[in-house]
Formats: C-alpha cells, sequence, structure tokens
C-alpha cells in the first residue's frame, strides 16, 4: 500500500481565517453548517455574489454567529477552500489506497479522476480555483504537485531529477485541473470531451518530458 500520508500532510501551521478555533463538537458542527450553506450558495449563484448575510440566512443561524467564526465574506471563501481541497486530498489518499497501482501513470489518474469527482459530489468545490484570486490564496498545484511527485519517487522509483519531476508535474496538474473546471462550467456533470482531453494531454505532456527517465518504471 502506498504511503498515503505523504499525500494527507501535517496538519497546516498557516494562519487560518476563522476567528475563534472550534474545540467542542458543537462548535465544530455549527461551523460546519455555516460551510455547507456557504457552498450551496457558491453552486447556486457564484462565488462572487457570497455575503456572510446570505450565509447566516441559509443556515438558519445569526450573523452574530457568523462573524464569530469569520471576519467577512473572503473568510468564509477561504474556510470553504481549505475544507474542499482537504477533502479532495483525502479523496485522492482514499483512492490511492483502494486501487493496485502498477505505474506511476496510475497516480497521476487518480488525481484527476479525484478532481472530477469532486465536482460532481463536494458541493462548492469550483470555489477551489474559481475564488483563489479573490482569497488571496496560493495556488495548490506546486504543492500538490510535490506532494504526488514524492509519492512517485518511494512507489516506483526512476531516474527523474527530484526538481524537475515536481516542476513538471505541476504544470501537468494546473493544465489538467483547468480543463476539468472548464468542462464542469460547460455542463454540471462535466463536459466529457473536456475530461478525455485533459487525461489525455496530462499523459502527453509527461511522455514528452519525464518518459525516458519514468517510462520503466513499475511497482515494486
Amino acid at each position: 500500500m502506498p504511503n498515503i500520508d505523504v499525500i494527507l500532510g501535517a496538519e497546516s501551521d498557516r494562519k487560518r481565517p476563522v476567528r475563534t478555533e472550534p474545540t467542542q463538537r458543537r462548535s465544530t458542527q455549527r461551523l460546519d453548517a455555516l460551510l455547507d450553506a456557504a457552498a450551496e450558495i457558491v453552486d447556486e449563484t457564484g462565488f462572487e455574489r457570497l455575503t456572510t448575510q446570505m450565509v447566516a440566512e441559509r443556515a438558519g443561524a445569526s450573523i452574530g454567529t457568523v462573524y464569530r467564526y469569520f471576519p467577512d465574506r473572503v473568510a468564509v471563501l477561504h474556510a470553504l477552500r481549505e475544507r474542499s481541497i482537504r477533502r479532495y486530498r483525502e479523496r485522492v489518499a482514499d483512492e490511492l489506497a483502494r486501487v493496485e497501482l502498477t505505474n506511476w501513470w496510475d497516480v497521476v489518474d487518480v488525481a484527476l479522476e479525484a478532481s472530477a469527482a469532486s465536482y460532481r459530489e463536494e458541493p462548492g468545490f469550483s470555489v477551489v480555483y474559481g475564488a483563489a484570486r479573490e482569497t488571496a490564496a496560493d495556488d495548490i498545484e506546486p504543492e500538490f504537485a510535490h506532494r504526488i511527485a514524492r509519492l512517485i519517487e518511494a512507489e516506483f522509483g526512476g531516474e527523474a531529477e527530484p526538481t524537475e519531476l515536481r516542476f513538471r508535474l505541476g504544470i501537468a496538474i494546473e493544465l489538467g485541473d483547468a480543463l476539468i473546471s472548464r468542462a464542469f462550467e460547460r455542463e454540471a456533470s462535466g463536459d466529457e470531451r473536456y475530461l478525455a482531453e485533459a487525461k489525455r494531454l496530462v499523459h502527453a505532456y509527461l511522455a514528452e518530458h519525464l518518459g525516458e527517465a519514468l517510462r520503466a518504471s513499475t511497482a515494486a
């Protein structure tokens, strides 16, 4: 079984946009309810129109409750984005633990398919890429590419130079994410042509730049 902890990573020590860190179950449930409400609004109207008042009304909470956790709408979007990213990584890790990996392409495919599944099944997932600029959030591709690269290196070896592997995977993931995002902008269920093209182009790009170094890599 691959070391999925590489994908999940340690708990981030970055400054959180939540004013009060919930420590009790009731408080945690309240926070999740607010983010669930925000996710529904994002799916219905887009993240641009989201307000703290809308979140309060949808969650059946007072505006004071919202402000207890989030100072403004940007903090709501940031927290929703962070939760969506965490759940995406958990989805990737669960799938990697479930499937039999025979070559390094399988790892890349799992990441792409998990992204499409998240758009279909995770409310508000579009905020991950759509609201990145508004929330001044870091791009997730470089960090996630680093995690994927570490997993590939550990499981399959190969002769690819680590820095080059991470750079190329970062480009490939960004390319795939852009096309997958576009697929769900075109159709709610995902335009299958765009989804297929995302996988094809990612494969072609990585084969061109890393094919010789990783072509013979197989699971030990």
